[in-house]
């Protein structure tokens, strides 16, 4: 029988996504557990795995077109399944919103295509131009009498979630663009060499949406198309600039606050001496092929320290306290449109060249949106350093269901004081935020008494 696919929720409460490509073709064998799909969302690309046994007998939903969560994107049938079969289950399971969300869907349904009606057979009985929706430039408009995909498609644009939120960063207008991509789809070389979009005239022939002020300022400058979104830059006596919202800023916002609001929090300050740390790190850059950085060594020092004591290597369920018996940390990755947080599996068993690696990778594909689903999920404890802006110290927000991160400053001379002795010293202050639900006060402070040694023994943790 058959088996509708609908769109997963790749991302924790992601409303929207698209495939960016499909891993298997109409007619191919699929197993239970196959990759089948990768998702794109505006945070990473996502492999899909089939939940079914059977054959992909239909792709409802094309490359690079997005659609809701929960919207039919496939069907997988049985082997050996007739053709009428599988469009009587279409017929009665398919949503009029699935067809919305992609126009040529009835022409990937059926392989034969369909007679022209009266209403379209004709250009003289067609829709007229002007009954499109506010904002879309009319095909007779369109520079070279090529019409914008938003008019060729009733406004919707078919490009993928990376490529809108690059658009809204660079402040682009995506009704400008010809897709080069599969059905005219807008793909991410489309924007390379395309500029941002002028300021519009005040004349402009085609009126904006229309957007209800919060308040009335004395002076509102006109709306710019941003890929999609309306941005609304409003001056004030005061002067301001409204910039909307992209996704990732907003799951961002979400779950920090959800964290902050209901994971009690509470923390432990140290200071380490980083004299031998940075001396041994000079000796190993000195022959090693690659650069190791302090923060490879620092990555290296939690896990050996999550090792030493197992019980801060944890995480609350509702259920129980799940104890793991690897390290898996998350490395904190600014990038422009927010913070992400790839994590490195196995780190206990890594060495610094290995850690130096990764991270670089991780990072590399974070910076660039390429990041997978299994990337980013997992593990017990991250990593957030911010010494090489010069920070001395700070706080972590948790980042659930971790029960722990550190704070890492940057490394500085300060006065200290040894066998009685004042003398200068190189002293890094690190802090650690822990879940209190999962890893108790004596728990925290014996961690980090271990990493402490970590980083001051530094030839402990790679021998």
């Amino acid at each position: 029988m058959a088996t509708l696919v609908r769109m997963p929720e790749v991302l924790a409460n992601a409303a929207e996504a698209a495939i960016q490509t499909w891993l298997v073709q109409v007619g191919e064998t699929v197993a239970i557990g196959q990759p089948l799909a990768e998702i794109e969302t505006e945070k990473a690309v996502v492999e899909y795995r089939a939940e079914t046994d059977g054959v992909l007998a239909r792709v409802i939903v094309p490359e690079g077109v997005p659609v809701e969560v929960g919207v039919p994107i496939g069907v997988i049938a049985a082997v050996g399944e007739a053709e009428a079969d599988i469009d009587a289950f279409l017929a009665g399971e398919v949503p009029e919103r699935a067809g919305a969300a992609n126009p040529d869907s009835a022409n990937l349904n059926s392989a034969t295509p369909q007679a022209p009606t009266p209403d379209t057979a004709s250009p003289d009985t067609a829709t007229p131009v002007a009954a499109a929706p506010a904002g879309v430039v009319p095909v007779e408009s369109a520079p070279g009498g090529q019409a914008p995909l938003a008019a060729a498609t009733g406004g919707r644009q078919f490009a993928s979630p990376l490529v809108r939120r690059i658009a809204r960063e660079r402040a682009l207008d995506l009704s400008r663009v010809v897709g080069s991509g599969p059905n005219g789809r807008i793909v991410r070389r489309d924007l390379d060499n395309l500029q941002p979009a002028p300021a519009p005239v005040a004349a402009a022939a085609t009126e904006p949406e229309p957007v209800t002020p919060v308040a009335s300022p004395p002076v509102s400058a006109p709306a710019a198309s941003t890929g999609g979104v309306t941005a609304v830059s409003v001056v004030d006596a005061s002067g301001f600039t409204d910039v909307p919202h992209t996704g990732m800023r907003r799951a961002i916002a979400r779950r920090l606050t959800e964290s902050k609001s209901t994971v009690p929090h509470f923390y432990i300050t140290a200071d380490c001496r980083v004299e031998r740390l940075l001396a041994l790190r000079s000796e190993i850059n000195a022959t090693s092929p690659r650069r190791i950085s302090v923060n490879d060594f620092i990555i290296k020092a939690v896990a050996v320290a999550l090792v030493r004591v197992p019980a801060a290597n944890v995480i609350w369920t509702e259920t129980a306290t799940r104890r793991f018996e690897h390290v898996d940390l998350s490395v904190a990755v600014s990038t422009e449109t927010g913070l992400l947080t790839p994590v490195l599996r196995g780190v206990e068993g890594l060495t610094l060249t290995n850690i130096s690696e990764r991270v670089a990778d991780l990072a590399g594909r974070a910076r660039q949106g390429k990041l997978r689903q299994q990337e980013l999920e997992g593990g017990s404890f991250a990593v957030s350093n911010l010494g090489m802006f010069g920070v001395d110290q700070f706080s972590a927000i948790l980042n659930p269901p971790q029960s722990g991160i550190l704070a890492v400053g940057a490394a500085k001379q300060r006065p200290v004081v040894d066998s009685g002795q004042l003398s200068v010293g190189t002293v890094m202050t690190v802090t650690l935020s822990a879940d209190h639900r999962v890893v108790d006060g004596a728990v925290a402070a014996e961690w980090m008494a271990q990493f402490v040694a970590c980083i001051e023994n530094p030839l402990s943790i790679i021998i």
